[in-house]
């Protein structure tokens, strides 16, 4: 089977996978926190699921969960279908179509709630809708985890991010990299409150909440 391409949603060509270099770059430093937050035993919902290389690699790391992998995106929903497959993992369920603002979603509980990079690519209504989600589906004390690049008050913003927030808004001005303390409002309003914050590496942060 050919090298998957890099993922470009618009150009997907006749090979269903899709490749997101950063994938690669970040899945271990994210496992490091998950292997802290994640349940001994249930299911993981993981919105805007993209690729779907994260989940098929969290899923092997911990096969005695159950990974719900889920997008917006046909394309996407495609390319987790497909690195499913080839990954022969049998605790990996039907990647299905969620768009975070389309309520209710098409599932009623998760003992964990996966969300890496899209915060900072979608508009602000997103990332409400994403809160206001989790809180219908998670039990009392499960986790939400929100990876990506953020902004914060009390930390200087790399040079780096600074850029990157532009070049976003630039695309789509609905775009750009959100402030912590404004997602803490958000998970407050719905319940969910901050349990720990993570410098992970290239200036991203994790973000868990708890649902109260």
């Amino acid at each position: 089977m050919a090298d998957p391409k890099p993922w470009l949603i618009d150009e997907a060509g006749s090979e269903a996978r899709r490749h997101a270099p950063a994938t690669v770059r970040n899945r271990d430093a994210i496992a490091a926190v998950l292997a802290d937050i994640l349940p001994a035993c249930g299911s993981v919902l993981e919105i805007a699921s993209g690729s779907g290389e994260h989940v098929t690699h969290f899923a092997g790391l911990w096969p005695q969960l159950t990974w719900q992998p889920s997008d917006a995106e046909p394309a996407s929903l495609a390319s987790i279908a497909a690195w499913t497959a080839q990954s022969g993992l049998s605790n990996v369920a039907e990647p299905i179509l969620i768009d975070v603002e389309r309520r209710p979603w098409p599932i009623a509980r998760a003992d964990a709630l996966l969300c890496i990079n899209m915060a900072h690519i979608s508009p602000w209504t997103a990332s409400e809708a994403l809160f206001c989600g989790a809180a219908a589906v998670l039990p009392t004390g499960a986790p939400l985890f929100i990876y990506g690049p953020f902004l914060r008050h009390d930390v200087m913003t790399a040079q780096s991010n600074i850029d990157f927030d532009a070049s976003l808004k630039a695309r789509n001005p609905s775009w750009g990299l959100r402030d912590v303390s404004a997602m803490d409002v958000l998970g407050q309003a719905h319940g969910l409150l901050r349990e720990r914050l993570f410098a992970m590496p290239a200036n991203n942060i994790a973000l868990v909440y708890r649902s109260a």
